[in-house]
């Protein structure tokens, strides 16, 4: 099926009291027969509990356009989304916001999740998200975890877990930290956050190209 996702720009800005940031991703969506949505979503760290946010705007300047709010919780070991009434972002192709039960009697509702779950699937943006949201941990060398090497190889384990090694050799005195803090300090491993199980990914350097198995 030819459906595009489109990631556009992205807006880091720490919040008030300096206590993390708070991060809005925007993008667009071409579905199989030109149906086009446009789309945000973010997430502000330093928040508990962790929720993210989810905006899907369709049918612009059309009767039926309407703009979807949602949010992104933690839900048995995975995430789950609930609609919302507070408006989240505005997006280029939404109409008017919807409120949660306006959004459960919109003919459309079933597209705009579709578009939720085809954005989740291929924006890596969003896998970020996904991964504070669900809180996943990985175990790091110490060298990684002080930060002295960069991350150059990264498993993710037929039981779950995430390997974050540099240049040293993994071995003893592994630390235990959460996926989404290692790309809080290095934005460039959300192009290995869709590793599947028993995957890895390993580069050369930081502004290398990585490379799966």
């Amino acid at each position: 099926m030819n459906v595009d996702v489109i990631p556009g720009r992205m807006i880091e800005v720490p919040t008030a009291d300096a206590s993390g940031m708070d991060r809005r991703a925007f993008g667009e969506f071409v579905g199989p027969q030109g149906e086009l949505a446009s789309y945000a979503l973010g997430w502000t760290t330093g928040s508990d509990p962790h929720a993210g946010r989810i905006t899907i705007g369709i049918g612009a300047g059309n009767p039926g356009g309407a703009t979807f709010h949602a949010v992104v919780r933690p839900y048995q070991g995975s995430h789950a989304y609930g609609l919302v009434d507070d408006p989240f972002e505005q997006v280029p192709q939404g109409g008017p916001d919807l409120t949660a039960e306006q959004a459960r009697a919109h003919e459309d509702l079933p597209f705009a999740w579709w578009v939720v779950d085809r954005v989740m699937e291929r924006d890596p943006r969003a896998w970020w998200m996904r991964h504070w949201v669900v809180g996943t941990q990985c175990i790091q060398t110490a060298q990684v975890f002080e930060q002295q090497e960069p991350i150059l190889h990264v498993g993710h384990d037929e039981d779950g877990w995430w390997q974050l090694i540099g240049s040293s050799h993994a071995g003893p005195g592994g630390k235990i930290g959460h996926l989404w803090h290692a790309i809080d300090e290095d934005p460039t491993l959300q192009d290995v956050l869709d590793l599947p199980v028993g995957s890895r990914a390993t580069r050369e350097g930081v502004a290398r190209m990585w490379t799966k198995t």
